[in-house]
């Protein structure tokens, strides 16, 4: 994987991000590693790794390109994750494949203009007809919307009761709109969806009708570790840039590293770094455990996401003026770094989730 980022991504992170696309002609690379399944169980054509071993890779990804790790975890994380969680025997011989193979990447359809941290209170609507679904709404940041060949779209199917629905890409009654321009991330793509009566089997309905809430939460919390573990490869990349550069830069007739005051912002931020690899790292070995793991998701995902954002500014205040040029990585770290504190539970969320599971606990 290693490997994989220094030869093919990091040449190329910067023209991708430029360009302001998901590069297309990467996907077929990353399927070959078999990067799109990688929780899937080989019988359904993934690569059956857990918890960990998929952070591991999420983080070298990260440090690479945050654009392409987050196309990534979201097709595994979000998409095949609530597959995992909730999807029956037979839907998952239907749709895991081509999800898993890479000939359909998977966008998760849960956010909407007016629910984003309140998920529950979801305004696109589900009404049963006969043996189908009528759905009803739009979705909003959407990962991978534009380019996704498989939509699973969570639905209101009552008060504040949700249902969750696997929809393939072309179906009538599901587009894309007009990608995002967005602050970091340039290369992957977001998008709103726009869903106008469209029909769905119930065969198609994925776990018990009224029950995707629940559902969601546990995705979500897997989701957390991937996000962590992203947050970790874009703090480290930024890190790595400003430790060089902080040996090779003189001023003053002595290597920059050799002021108290650089070294400082270069031991805060690698000491954060590792102590959140650690939290993601238990998070992850409690989940392959088969043992609750909420709380400890939540405080990888917000430790990590905090730390990479404050080692990603303290990376472009060592180089200075260079780190704010475009033709630096870190300019864009810092920018890419800041949505890990936002996407899939922002920072105050995931506060509210653990004092929640601590006052419960005691």
């Amino acid at each position: 994987m290693r490997a994989f980022v220094r030869d093919r991504v990091l040449p190329n992170a910067r023209a991708w991000n430029e360009a302001g696309h998901f590069p297309s002609g990467i996907a077929g690379e990353l399927a070959r590693l078999g990067l799109f399944g990688l929780a899937v169980p080989p019988e359904h054509g993934g690569a059956g790794l857990d918890a960990l071993t998929t952070a591991l890779i999420v983080e070298e990804l990260g440090a690479g390109d945050g654009s392409v790790a987050l196309t990534v975890a979201a097709h595994n994380s979000l998409c095949l994750g609530h597959l995992l969680v909730a999807a029956s025997e037979e839907q998952r011989r239907r749709w895991l494949p081509a999800l898993a193979s890479g000939e359909r990447i998977g966008a998760w359809g849960l956010t909407e203009p007016g629910s984003g941290s309140d998920a529950a209170a979801a305004r696109t609507r589900a009404e049963r007809r006969g043996n189908d679904w009528v759905l009803n709404g739009s979705k909003q940041f959407i990962t991978n919307a534009s380019i996704a060949g498989f939509y699973l779209i969570v639905a209101s199917t009552g008060e504040r009761a949700l249902s969750a629905f696997g929809v393939v890409a072309g179906t009538p009654g599901i587009r894309a709109g007009k990608p995002e321009v967005k602050m970091g991330l340039h290369a992957s793509d977001t998008a709103p969806l726009a869903i106008e009566d469209l029909r769905v089997a119930d065969e198609d309905r994925i776990g018990a009708e009224g029950n995707a809430f629940e559902d969601v939460k546990k995705v979500l919390d897997k989701g957390r570790i991937g996000i962590g573990a992203l947050a970790l490869g874009l703090g480290r990349a930024a890190l790595d840039v400003a430790t060089a550069y902080a040996r090779e830069r003189t001023q003053f007739g002595r290597p920059i590293g050799d002021f108290e005051l650089v070294r400082a912002h270069l031991v805060r931020a690698r000491t954060e770094l590792e102590a959140a690899r650690l939290l993601v790292h238990r998070a992850a070995r409690l989940a392959d455990a088969g043992r609750r793991f909420r709380r400890e998701a939540s405080m990888a995902k917000l430790y990590a996401s905090e730390a990479a954002s404050r080692a990603a500014t303290a990376s472009l205040q060592v180089l200075g003026g260079y780190g704010y040029m475009r033709d630096q990585p870190v300019e864009r770290i810092v920018r890419d770094a800041r949505l890990m504190e936002i996407g899939e539970g922002t920072s105050e969320i995931q506060r509210v989730v653990i004092a929640r599971d601590l006052l419960r606990a005691s």
